[in-house]
């Protein structure tokens, strides 16, 4: 392992609802980049809804035109503990120092740092948060509302699908991500 070397660990994830911990976490994917756009590794699980969680009616409504992203989310569940200590092992195993990035990290940091916590009992990727929009922000020197993908130059998409299963997005935006750093 390099300690000095950064990965950049693009997190996608699906869930039932807002709000951590009243809502569950249903899929997580990573996809793992260098700098250099080389696609290192990927994980994915899907997850068992915890007893104690309850669906947000607005989300399941949104599920319900999403019904092949929603079946995929569905396929071999495990047990949240199950897939969140194997996935701090994943993170702990990789050749560098792993930095979140997601596209809102806003969402998706936080319900990966609970579950890492709360299920795991540790969090490998500390306090390092890249936000992609945020990121574009800076990049475009533009205010932050007027940063979304429709205002993002074309090349920086790489001809990949959104497709609301968590791996592919992870890597697409992870795809996204590596072209603005060659920015």
């Amino acid at each position: 392992m390099n300690p000095t070397r950064e990965l950049y660990v693009s997190t996608d994830i699906e869930t039932d609802g807002p709000i951590v911990g009243k809502n569950a976490m249903l899929s997580i994917g990573s996809a793992v980049f260098s700098a250099d756009k080389q696609l290192l590794a990927t994980f994915s699980a899907n997850l068992e809804t915890p007893p104690d969680s309850e669906p947000d009616r607005h989300t399941m409504a949104w599920w319900a035109t999403q019904p092949d992203a929603w079946a995929t989310c569905r396929v071999n569940p495990e047990a949240p503990e199950t897939a969140i200590t194997r996935y701090a092992a994943w993170l702990k195993a990789l050749p560098g120092k792993a930095v979140f990035v997601a596209y809102p990290a806003a969402f998706d940091f936080p319900y990966v740092l609970w579950y890492l916590n709360h299920y795991a009992g540790e969090n490998p990727f500390g306090y390092s948060v890249i936000d992609i929009k945020t990121y574009a922000m800076a990049i475009l020197r533009k205010p932050y509302h007027q940063c979304g993908r429709a205002s993002m130059p074309a090349d920086w998409f790489d001809p990949s699908p959104h497709t609301h299963i968590a791996l592919d997005d992870a890597i697409e935006q992870g795809q996204l991500f590596c072209n603005m750093l060659k920015r």
